[in-house]
């Protein structure tokens, strides 16, 4: 049977952006439904699966290990496992993207003292 679930669920606090954990809902995967202001973004993290994210509007520096991607809307960028990463919003708009993680739980270790989301 199918399970349907409003995004509007899965916010928290004043936070525009969604976390979904799919193995209460019988999924194998999880994501982020991203949505942030300019100078937004998660500080570095790791996760031992790999990430896959899917910009869908605005523009976005990733930094995956010791490289640095600058993706816009229609871009996707993979990221490997056990590889530290994180993305900002450098555009003058708002960055909605999907993050998603080939994991049913989001397992994530913060990596020194930037931990914003």
């Amino acid at each position: 049977m199918a399970t349907m679930i409003d995004s509007d669920i899965l916010r928290s606090g004043a936070s525009r952006t969604a976390r979904f954990e799919g193995g209460g809902y019988g999924s194998q995967v999880s994501f982020f439904l991203v949505d942030n202001e300019p100078g937004q973004g998660p500080g570095l993290h790791v996760h031992p699966y790999s990430e896959t994210w899917v910009v869908r509007a605005g523009e976005a520096e990733f930094t995956v290990g010791a490289e640095r991607i600058r993706a816009k809307a229609g871009t996707i960028v993979v990221g490997p496992p056990g590889i530290p990463h994180k993305f900002v919003n450098i555009g003058t708009g708002r960055l909605e993207l999907v993050c998603i993680h080939a994991s049913e739980a989001i397992v994530q270790d913060w990596i020194g003292e930037d931990v914003a989301a």
